[in-house]
């Protein structure tokens, strides 16, 4: 795995090159600055890194303006990012994460606890490759053009260049270090796609994903002027976790959205209108849980959406509940 490091302290870069050298089969290329990374990126964009390690407070350009700089890199648009800082503050681990980061240490890091996120640093990349592979020769033996079909209803789906919208991956990492900071009072919900499974079925696998990737946009500029992190974690639902106290009134919102996306009029390729609309589901406070209780919020905020919907369509159905509002 290539890395590289960017840091002010050559004393912390020493300490990952003999760190690293012990764990594996990385080559670590290390920088003293945000914008030596940079200049070394541009130097030459076939020299591809696998993997980010960067500080937060460096001279000139912070470490949050360099993973956001790396993030606009196409090659560079699902490569984890690792911060490496000492900086603990919530709105540091707020701004890095909103930025494009995959996961946040703390210095002075544990060397046990940082060899366990390069294993799963590994597993991503491992993970991409694999996916990579099998799209190459999947296009090799059909000798053609067309477009693969290979987006699972059920799976995450990469998305980027949105606001405040992070990988699925990287929202779990963000939950996880809100438990080790002791950084509580954040409130998860979400909202899923109503008749997701007709949407997949009935579009190609790029219509799908564009279809996704806009209802995430009019989400978060409806969301615009608040403090959220947002990821898509399959199955037509998106999770957001608000900040600073905000707790919406979901039925309200959920109005507003489907408002929203009334007025986008989100098209299929072949020009027919798909109409889209969510459903919303419980607003679970994050207020003293920790540990696998946040991510057990994060998969029943998933859940209660989903029946949401799927209530929604049953009740469509329902003689008797003919005039309700949605």
């Amino acid at each position: 795995m290539r890395i590289l490091a960017a840091d002010d302290d050559p004393i912390i870069l020493e300490l990952l090159s003999q760190f690293l050298s012990t764990v594996g089969s990385h080559r670590l290329t290390t920088v003293g600055s945000a914008l030596e990374a940079i200049e070394l990126l541009g130097e030459d964009p076939d020299q591809a890194f696998d993997c980010f390690m960067l500080d937060i407070q460096m001279p000139r350009m912070d470490g949050i303006d360099l993973a956001r700089h790396i993030r606009k890199m196409g090659q560079y648009q699902t490569a984890p990012i690792v911060m490496l800082t000492a900086m603990s503050e919530k709105r540091y681990i707020d701004n890095a994460f909103a930025a494009g980061a995959t996961d946040y240490v703390t210095k002075p890091f544990d060397l046990t606890e940082l060899k366990t996120r390069i294993g799963v640093v590994e597993q991503l990349i491992q993970t991409k490759h694999v996916a990579s592979d099998a799209r190459y020769n999947t296009n090799a033996l059909l000798q053609s053009y067309l477009p693969v079909d290979s987006v699972d209803l059920h799976e995450p789906i990469a998305l980027h260049d949105i606001d405040n919208v992070i990988a699925c991956t990287a929202m779990e990492n963000y939950v996880a270090q809100l438990s080790r900071s002791s950084l509580f009072g954040s409130t998860v919900f979400g909202f899923c796609l109503r008749k997701s499974e007709i949407h997949h079925e009935n579009l190609s696998g790029a219509e799908f994903k564009y279809l996704i990737e806009d209802v995430a946009e009019v989400i978060s500029d409806t969301f615009s002027g608040q403090q959220f992190l947002m990821t898509y974690g399959g199955n037509g639902t998106f999770l957001c976790i608000t900040e600073s106290g905000w707790r919406p009134d979901l039925l309200k919102l959920t109005d507003q959205l489907n408002l929203h996306l009334n007025r986008a009029q989100i098209m299929s390729n072949s020009g027919d209108e798909l109409h889209p609309r969510v459903s919303s589901g419980a607003a679970i406070r994050l207020v003293w849980k920790s540990g696998d209780q946040l991510l057990d919020a994060l998969s029943k905020a998933q859940g209660t959406a989903e029946h949401a919907a799927a209530e929604h369509e049953r009740l469509k159905t329902d003689f008797f509940h003919i005039g309700k509002s949605a």
